[in-house]
């Protein structure tokens, strides 16, 4: 635990930080999207088509790169393409089964989409999804920027993990694998590069168990924004409060909170839990050293996103937009 931690100074600066207002505005984002079917709800980590033939799921989501971090570190860039995507399946309790990318070029930036090309299937090898095409797109004039962006499409039963079903008083749980490092400095926590594929494979099977078992009741992977981003966005989609217990939190040493609270985990997901649950979901996790499942909280009915220290809680306020979505 970091020492002298100003809880009100850090609520300010979450509250007003870019990056966790990204993904509280995000419904401004999609909004467009919403009504164009009614069977399929938008703020999921997927869309969750139902097949009628087998009584599951098709999971569908698209992932784009920012283009300041493929010019800055290409090979991840193309790896993390490849890794959110599947994030996103798992998240809903599922199983990625092909991944699709879209890239464009030009002949000027061979070098760059090379990089690109080997971080994306070392990350398909990793996790045993095969990339089976797409759309890429090389020009002779060389052009401002490269974009990347790739899709996933997985499968799940018919029972699945949304961020839609949490109820007040369950449990706000993470799974999140410590065994990692910053990349470069930057606020994305990277454990994935560094392990077997044998383990990153078994740690996604066993979200797919959770759905199947019953065992998790809504589910989110934490993403850009890091904990307090996604917690604002698995609070409005299951139109809660939360409260997050900064002293249940794994923290790395050295770090400090504000950093921590708003970085991107190659393995990190929010659970909501009834509270019975918890040790049959640790011990599912249990073979697994390094990956923390505990309590850090709780789902209030009160809305808004609160941190606590040492008994002491705090609000964060997000302005005028808090009471009319977070709500």
């Amino acid at each position: 635990m970091p020492k002298n931690l100003n809880l009100k100074q850090l609520a300010k600066d979450l509250a007003r930080h870019p990056s966790v207002l990204e993904k509280v505005f995000i419904s401004k984002t999609y909004k467009h999207a919403e009504g164009q079917s009614k069977d399929i709800k938008i703020g999921d980590d997927c869309a969750a088509i139902l097949d009628p033939i087998s009584g599951g799921h098709i999971l569908f989501a698209a992932e784009g790169m920012i283009s300041s971090f493929v010019e800055q570190d290409p090979w991840f860039a193309g790896y993390s393409s490849i890794m959110v995507n599947i994030s996103d399946v798992v998240a809903m309790g599922g199983k990625p089964i092909a991944i699709t990318d879209v890239l464009w070029c030009s002949d000027h930036d061979e070098d760059m989409v090379n990089e690109i090309w080997m971080g994306m299937c070392a990350a398909s090898q990793d996790y045993s999804v095969p990339i089976v095409g797409g759309h890429t797109t090389k020009n002779i004039e060389k052009t401002e920027k490269v974009y990347l962006a790739a899709s996933v499409l997985g499968r799940a039963g018919s029972k699945l993990l949304t961020s839609f079903e949490a109820e007040a008083g369950d449990q706000l749980v993470m799974v999140l694998d410590t065994d990692g490092a910053f990349r470069r400095e930057k606020p994305f926590w990277n454990s994935s590069t560094s392990s077997s594929p044998k383990k990153l494979q078994k740690i996604i099977s066993i979200f797919p168990e959770l759905a199947h078992r019953g065992l998790c009741k809504a589910a989110k992977d934490i993403s850009n924004g890091g904990i307090i981003g996604t917690l604002a966005m698995f609070s409005k989609c299951s139109k809660l409060g939360a409260i997050l217990d900064l002293d249940s939190l794994f923290i790395p040493k050295e770090t400090n909170w504000l950093k921590w609270l708003i970085s991107f985990p190659s393995f990190g997901y929010l659970l909501a839990l009834k509270g019975n649950d918890l040790k049959e979901v640790q011990t599912l996790f249990s073979d697994q050293e390094s990956i923390f499942v505990d309590s850090i909280g709780k789902f209030k009915k009160q809305p808004g996103i609160s941190i606590a220290h040492k008994g002491i809680s705090i609000a964060l306020d997000f302005g005028e937009y808090e009471n009319k979505e977070i709500g």
